[in-house]
């Protein structure tokens, strides 16, 4: 079995890096900080004149039609350049909830303007810190009416419609997803403060707020996990991007930084934390091939994929970010230098689709269907 990318989607892959390299540099990242909007708006423009939003939307519904190999490849140049625009929250989340669970109006209405750059989307589930749970949401759908509030709804500051998970009776039965324009009489948000500040994040409270449902009643949930599953795989092709840069700068640096007369490259030490990190990361892409052939083919693998996806890639990336600052040294740990950068946005990734204990917890039960 290959899983290997062919010669179009490393041609693809190619294109997008110097696009990135040139369009998107740790300078426009460190603008997105510095100044005060939530994201790059130039390069959010330029991304859509690229079709990158539209990679694995159907050309029926405005899309390129390429696929989710395409997407995964993409994704992970994303990742390397730290671009600070909605992406993911887009893509991965707002069009794939369509997908999964709209109908075709829904498909028609959404999917065009997504692929077009014109909209930016997003996925309001959590209510209260943790993993989310069908006991832990309050939010009701009842009667084309939303009431209630979510915390920490990413891009949520920006976002123009929200995919949002809601209760219509009691318990996992009565959950359903809608979607709603944050724009929209009866939305209050309110911007969180967080580490990564190229990635926005609010509270979003509705109160009696005009909504569409997206999918079955009774289905909300199971379609949540179809949406996450597929988020995770393309969120890991981002996350192992930003760790190979991680490796990459770390490499770089103890090459060329003497002490005692000779690179820190040299020392013990320093080996070890660089062939940590290359294993991590090694390991990370391997579960990420693994996932974009599940989610590729549609492979009853998926959730088993996406859940070790998710897991490796979350540890690469937060292992390779901090010990690219260790390798740094005291300098690292300065806003002049850009590790700080990929250690927070290591933070956001990691916690954006649920904490990695729910991910792991996940892993083992799936592992346990398997095998059963």
């Amino acid at each position: 079995m290959n899983f290997d990318f062919n010669d179009d989607q490393k041609m693809l892959k190619d294109q997008a890096r110097k696009f990135l390299s040139e369009k998107c540099t740790t300078k426009t990242v460190r603008g997105v900080f510095e100044g005060n909007h939530h994201y790059d708006q130039a390069l959010w423009k330029q991304v859509a004149e690229m079709g990158w939003m539209g990679t694995a939307i159907p050309e029926e519904f405005g899309g390129l039609g390429l696929g989710y190999l395409e997407l995964c490849v993409i994704a992970e140049e994303m990742g390397r350049a730290l671009a600070p625009v909605p992406f993911s929250s887009t893509v991965y989340l707002f069009a794939e909830a369509v997908l999964i669970a709209g109908t075709e109006e829904q498909k028609k209405k959404y999917l065009p303007k997504v692929a077009a750059g014109e909209i930016i989307g997003t996925f309001a589930r959590a209510e209260a810190p943790g993993a989310v749970l069908p006991k832990t949401i309050r939010t009701t759908f009842k009667n084309g009416k939303l009431n209630g509030k979510k915390i920490a709804v990413v891009d949520g500051p920006i976002a123009d419609v929200a995919v949002v998970l809601a209760q219509t009776g009691e318990g996992e039965r009565g959950l359903q997803l809608c979607i709603v324009d944050l724009k929209g009489a009866g939305v209050k948000r309110t911007d969180c403060i967080t580490l990564d500040a190229s990635r926005g994040h609010s509270d979003i409270e509705f109160k009696d707020v005009s909504a569409e449902p997206l999918g079955k009643a009774g289905e909300g949930w199971a379609d949540m996990q179809r949406i996450l599953d597929r988020a995770a795989i393309l969120m890991a092709f981002e996350q192992v991007g930003g760790a190979d840069v991680c490796l990459a700068m770390a490499k770089d640096y103890a090459l060329n930084r003497y002490a005692f007369g000779r690179p820190i490259a040299s020392f013990q030490a320093i080996k070890h934390k660089l062939a940590d990190m290359y294993v991590g990361n090694e390991l990370a892409r391997s579960n990420a091939y693994y996932g974009a052939w599940a989610l590729h083919t549609g492979a009853h693998e998926l959730p088993l994929a996406a859940a070790a996806a998710r897991v490796s890639a979350t540890q690469a990336f937060d292992y390779a970010s901090k010990e690219n600052i260790q390798t740094h040294g005291g300098i690292g740990f300065t806003w002049q230098m850009d590790c700080h950068f990929y250690y927070k946005r290591a933070k956001e990734t990691g916690l954006v689709l649920g904490p990695q204990r729910a991910w792991k917890q996940k892993l083992v039960t799936e592992l346990e269907h398997s095998n059963a």
